[in-house]
C-alpha cells in the first residue's frame, strides 16, 4: 500500500513538474516571438529554452519547434553540437550594438552603468562567438 501511496504522489508532482516546464516553454516561445520584431530582444536563445522545457514537457511542441522551418535548424544545430550560424552571430554582435547605442543616447547614464551594461553584452558576445559555427 505505501508503494502505491509513493507512486500517486510521484505521479502528481511529475504532473505538476511538467505543467511548470510547459507553462516556462509557452513563455519563452512568447517572449523570442516578440524578439523576431524588437532587435534588442533576442530570439534563439529564449527558443533553446523553450525547446528545452518542451523536451520535458510536450513531445509534440518539441516537434513542432524543432520542426519549424526558419528555427528548427539553428535548434537542432545547438542541441547536436552546440554551434551557433555566423548570422546568428553577427546578428547578436549587431543588437549589442544596437542596444547599447540606444542605451546610451536614451538614458544618458554615468560610466558606471556604462561599464556595468558594456560588461554584461561582451560576456554575452563571448560566449556566443566562441560556440562553434553551424
Amino acid at each position: 500500500m505505501a508503494e502505491r501511496e509513493g507512486a500517486g504522489e510521484t505521479g502528481r508532482g511529475t504532473h505538476i513538474v511538467r505543467a511548470v516546464f510547459l507553462t516556462l516553454g509557452l513563455g519563452f516561445v512568447a517572449l523570442g516571438f516578440v524578439g523576431v520584431f524588437l532587435p534588442v530582444l533576442p530570439t534563439v536563445p529564449f527558443l533553446i529554452l523553450a525547446a528545452g522545457c518542451f523536451a520535458r514537457s510536450s513531445e509534440r511542441l518539441e516537434a513542432w519547434l524543432l520542426g519549424h522551418r526558419h528555427f528548427g535548424p539553428m535548434l537542432r544545430d545547438w542541441r547536436a553540437r552546440g554551434a551557433i550560424p555566423m548570422r546568428g552571430k553577427l546578428m547578436a554582435l549587431a543588437g549589442s550594438t544596437l542596444g547599447m547605442v540606444l542605451f546610451v543616447t536614451l538614458r544618458h547614464p554615468g560610466p558606471v552603468p556604462i561599464a556595468l551594461v558594456a560588461g554584461v553584452m561582451l560576456g554575452g558576445l563571448g560566449y556566443v562567438f566562441t560556440r562553434p559555427t553551424a
